[in-house]
């Protein structure tokens, strides 16, 4: 549910905050705080050797995921977005299966065209009323996003990373994003902070404090105490979450190709993380 919600506060947040600028200041404000965690907890605070290209490759990439995202975000709807964002779990399969070895059944190669199906009719429907006329361009930032998701995942996967802590990985992804990130703003020229209301605040809040903090440590702790595989169902739900939120909060018009699409992203994640 919190994921579901995430897409819906970045485009409040953006009604007040500049994109880039926005993830910049996200990506601080978490690091921040998980600083604080680890000191809490005792956490060392160093990182395994050996590994600093990775981390920047990781950071980089992050980095990268969050402008694509943003500024899509403020091009599409949040219902498309939490669609072409959340592509990267069958992204991760397919390189996981190229890259790592990982060998993929014919029941998950069926699901990666089902998905990859799901996607191509999300893309191809009429943007709905009020939507921006740029979604097409919105569509694809966000599908880029997805990618770029993946990548990360598979970064932390096939390299000496995975011997990290899931905490340190987290924090090397922020504390490189979070300069990047701030520094493209200026670049660009973007104005940053020019309506802060409360609702803008509140969106950014959410999204600093429990998406990018707690629902990322969260996330780590199961992973650590539980199957992978058993917990990984639930994220199935994010894109519908997301559709649901962005039709009661937002207003925007879900029409049957939208929830088709849906349905075939959704089965065809099931079908990839089938055991």
């Amino acid at each position: 549910m919190i994921w579901g919600m995430g897409q819906i506060a970045i485009k409040l947040g953006n009604q007040g905050i500049s994109p880039i600028w926005q993830a910049g200041l996200r990506s601080l404000g978490a690091s921040c705080l998980i600083l604080l965690w680890m000191r809490l907890r005792g956490l060392p605070l160093k990182g395994l050797p050996g590994l600093t290209f990775w981390r920047l490759a990781l950071g980089l990439t992050f980095a990268g995921e969050f402008v694509f995202m943003y500024i899509g975000l403020g091009l599409t709807t949040a219902a498309h977005a939490t669609l072409l964002i959340y592509s990267a779990p069958f992204v991760v399969a397919l390189g996981s299966h190229w890259l790592l070895g990982e060998r993929l059944s014919p029941a998950r190669w069926g699901g990666l065209l089902l998905a990859f199906l799901g996607l191509a009719l999300a893309m191809s429907g009429q943007p709905p009323k009020g939507a921006p006329q740029a979604t097409l361009l919105g569509d694809l930032f966000c599908l880029i996003a997805g990618i770029g998701w993946a990548i990360t995942t598979l970064i932390a996967r096939g390299t000496g990373l995975k011997a990290e802590r899931p905490e340190r990985t987290l924090l090397d992804q922020l504390l490189v994003s979070a300069p990047v990130l701030l520094g493209l703003s200026i670049l660009l020229g973007e104005p940053g902070l020019f309506a802060p209301t409360p609702i803008v605040w509140a969106a950014f809040a959410y999204q600093t404090v429990l998406v990018a903090t707690f629902s990322y440590l969260m996330w780590f702790v199961m992973v650590q105490k539980y199957s992978a595989a058993s917990i990984s169902a639930f994220s199935f739900m994010t894109p519908i979450l997301g559709v649901a939120f962005a039709t009661l909060l937002l207003g925007e018009s879900v029409t049957w190709t939208l929830l088709i699409a849906l349905a075939l992203i959704a089965l065809g994640l099931k079908l990839i993380n089938r055991t």
